[in-house]
């Protein structure tokens, strides 16, 4: 009776969204072309069947004989996740993306392609969708992040593209005990918990975030998930008579008032309790909400009557008492919940609504997909009105990722922004600003406006002057006070919470710091300029900053006085006949095994783990490196784009970010290799050689290999102290009458190849 009562309590908990049994010969899930567009009819009569059928089509014909780790055949994947996204009723463009979103991935299909045959709409939604496979990124972290910042900034735009994503990532999770290798389900399983799951509650789409976590929590930690499925099913067979009896109390307790509605019982997720368990050091015994009842009704004032009569009934539990009507959350979630002493003591978590909050609580965004002036499409209005904008937190994402900031920033500031529980408080003016848990006034600032923040500087919080640590509670009015120019705040990052104010507090940071390092980056030219009889104010730096790499002679200048770049080097390009400093340049430690430590840095790196140059790539101070774990070896240190790389895929934990440090720019020097090929004349080696030790370079070996009767290879190894420095002697050698070519070599192996 217990199992009629509470819907599908055992095994998967729930329906699974858009399943559809397999027929003889074909994978379950597939969907017959009749079958996906008798789907949307349903919904959307004037559903453009054409768009929807050449989509399908196209599909099955691209992704042709490609199979999925399953066995199936791809295109049941695609064909699936369109069936999941007429479950949520979206519009013929939503559903012909769904079909096609992995055509430009995974076949010959372009963008183009997509845009010439299915139009605009769902040519962009695609291409959102589309992974940045053509970038090449340092590690998995890095290009989930690059991944990442593009989807934010696609969903942002339309949110369609998040419908379709997460149908996508709900399909893969359902199927991912098919990938044989641990590693890649776990890391696929975690970016599911860490990204997705809360981007889908977010925008309120609970269906789906239950189902996601749920199955990324059974793998990543299975003992856990099969514990408490145990547990709930221990606790499920003795309760069913309790169960009928408060259904039928809940029941009585309508009925009495003369109140139409329906009551359903609801068990908690797995992971849910998981998190419980986790979160409040509590036992499985102690958690009293594993049961929940909802209360459905039909309109607002029977919401509140309802409350009354349960309040009236039974002792209410105070502090777990929450009006989600008056102040819906973020994503447009509206409902009472409140907890009461019910039948036999037991503490019973009700929720009250109306059918319409009830929808949009499984739905979310989803909800507000409707006819509106004879079209179907996403009712803005319709969405904002009910219960505020369910895009909103994404596009809070969107100012976080225009803070800038490195990749891993960005990723930790997302996790951070959507996991978090949330309270509520109010400006003067009584507008409500939902924040998450631990929210500093610092939070609210930026919450209002990115300029308030910058300019925030105190807060009084309830009409009392409070310090910006203070943790804000539901319910405080706060007022920001506002200093004259912006200003990180001492120890921001430790006064906020919230992505978006870590992400402002950082970019304020790097601004002073640029300003701190223009300004002595400046001073350092100046007085090397002076010294030399050159007058600053007449010098053009433009060319300088093209010679360096720099955007612009302010980072130029920034550049030098971070000591990123030598001020004489730069010096040097103004005056060619400045004298190399000797004395200082004898002093820098030659990059090797043994002072790697001293020049190369990185946050996973384990101290006292031994780091080696790589002979493939040589790398020297200014490229971009990467750690790779050696066995036996510790690490090796590679340039980013080294061609060795692709031959070391692995698990995400064999490779480490790594990054010069500060020393290496003023106390290393390295070994860089060039290969120039030259006419075969009498002098030319003195005119090279010349070039070389006038641009800086010391050369440590010469090798002059016959290439042609008129022509030669000459290798040079030259002492250099970062990457600015080779490429200037490069740029110096090319310019020499009778140079050929001049190219820079990674190793032993790379000139040999070159050679032969």
């Amino acid at each position: 009776m217990a199992e009629a009562v509470l819907g599908n309590m055992a095994g998967d908990h729930g329906p699974s969204v858009g399943a559809v049994p397999g027929e003889a010969g074909r994978p379950a899930g597939y969907l017959r072309q009749y079958q996906l567009v008798d789907r949307v009819r349903a919904y959307q009569p004037d559903v453009d069947v054409d768009l929807i059928n050449r989509a399908y089509v196209f599909a099955v014909s691209m992704h042709g004989e490609q199979k999925r780790a399953s066995g199936d055949p791809y295109f049941a994947h695609p064909v699936q996740v369109a069936g999941i996204l007429t479950e949520f009723k979206l519009d013929a463009a939503s559903i012909a993306a769904g079909l096609l979103h992995d055509t430009v991935e995974d076949t010959d299909a372009t963008i183009d392609d997509i845009r010439g045959l299915f139009g605009g709409d769902v040519a962009e939604i695609v291409d959102g969708l589309t992974k940045l496979n053509q970038v090449s990124f340092a590690n998995d972290q890095i290009k989930q992040s690059g991944n990442l910042q593009k989807f934010v900034l696609a969903i942002s735009k339309d949110p369609r593209v998040l419908m379709v994503k997460l149908a996508d990532r709900l399909h893969n999770m359902r199927t991912l005990h098919y990938i044989k290798n641990d590693s890649k389900r776990a890391r696929i399983a975690r970016e599911t918990l860490d990204i997705y799951a809360p981007l889908a509650r977010r925008i309120g789409i609970q269906l789906i975030s239950n189902e996601l976590e749920d199955l990324a929590f059974r793998e990543i930690d299975a003992d856990a998930y099969e514990m408490i499925i145990a547990r709930m099913k221990a606790l499920r067979d003795p309760n069913e008579a309790l169960l009928d009896d408060i259904l039928y109390a809940l029941k009585n307790l309508l009925a009495t008032a003369g109140l139409k509605g329906e009551v359903k019982g609801r068990e908690k997720r797995p992971y849910s309790i998981w998190q419980k368990l986790q979160r409040k050091t509590l036992t499985f015994a102690q958690i009293t909400d594993i049961y929940g009842f909802r209360i459905i009704v039909d309109d607002i004032a029977d919401c509140y009557q309802v409350l009354g009569l349960a309040h009236g009934a039974w002792a209410c539990m105070s502090n777990r008492f929450k009006d989600y009507i008056s102040a819906p959350k973020p994503n447009g979630y509206r409902s009472l919940h409140t907890t009461v002493i019910g039948p036999k003591n037991r503490a019973l978590e009700l929720q009250i609504r109306t059918q319409v909050m009830d929808d949009v609580a499984d739905h979310g965004l989803a909800s507000h997909w409707r006819y509106k002036e004879a079209t179907y499409g996403f009712d803005v209005d319709a969405a904002k009105r009910f219960g505020g904008d369910p895009l909103g937190q994404v596009r809070q994402l969107v100012e976080i990722l225009n803070d800038g900031g490195d990749s891993d920033e960005f990723l930790e500031h997302v996790k951070r922004e959507m996991t978090q529980d949330l309270v509520f408080a109010f400006t003067p003016k009584g507008e409500l600003k939902s924040l998450p848990k631990g929210a500093t006034p610092v939070d609210f600032a930026y919450a209002l406006h990115t300029q308030l923040g910058d300019l925030c500087v105190g807060a009084r919080i309830n009409g009392v002057e409070r310090p910006l640590r203070t943790a804000l509670e539901n319910g405080d009015v706060v007022e920001i006070i506002l200093g004259d120019r912006p200003s990180p705040p001492r120890d921001g990052e430790a006064l906020a919470v919230t992505g978006r104010a870590r992400s402002a507090i950082r970019r304020l940071v790097r601004q002073k710091q640029r300003e701190e390092f223009l300004t002595l980056g400046r001073n350092m030219l100046k007085q090397v300029l002076q010294a030399h009889g050159v007058d600053p104010q007449a010098v053009v730096l433009d060319e300088a900053a093209r010679r360096f790499g720099a955007k612009d002679v302010e980072s130029l200048l920034a550049a030098i006085g971070e000591s990123r770049i030598g001020v004489r080097d730069v010096a040097r390009v103004i005056i060619p006949d400045l004298p190399y400093d000797a004395e200082a340049r004898a002093r820098r430690v030659l990059l090797d095994d043994e002072s790697m430590r001293l020049f190369v840095d990185g946050d996973n790196l384990t101290p006292g783990v031994s780091l080696h140059l790589s002979s493939c790539c040589s790398p020297i101070p200014g490229d971009r490196i990467v750690g790779v774990k050696a066995p036996g070896r510790g690490i090796e240190v590679h340039v980013t784009d080294c061609a060795a790389l692709a031959e070391l895929e692995g698990p995400a934990d064999v490779w480490i970010d790594l990054a010069w440090t500060r020393k290496a720019g003023s106390e290393a020097i390295a070994v860089g290799r060039l290969i120039v090929t030259v006419e075969n004349a009498k002098g030319r080696l003195g005119e090279l050689c010349t070039q070389i030790g006038q641009s800086g370079g010391n050369i440590l070996n010469v090798k002059t290999l016959r290439r042609a009767v008129d022509f030669f290879d000459i290798v040079f190894d030259i002492e250099v102290v970062n990457d600015k420095e080779l490429e200037t002697i490069m740029g110096a050698l090319r310019s020499r009458v009778g140079v050929v070519s001049v190219e820079r070599l990674r190793g032993e192996e790379m000139a040999r190849e070159r050679v032969h």
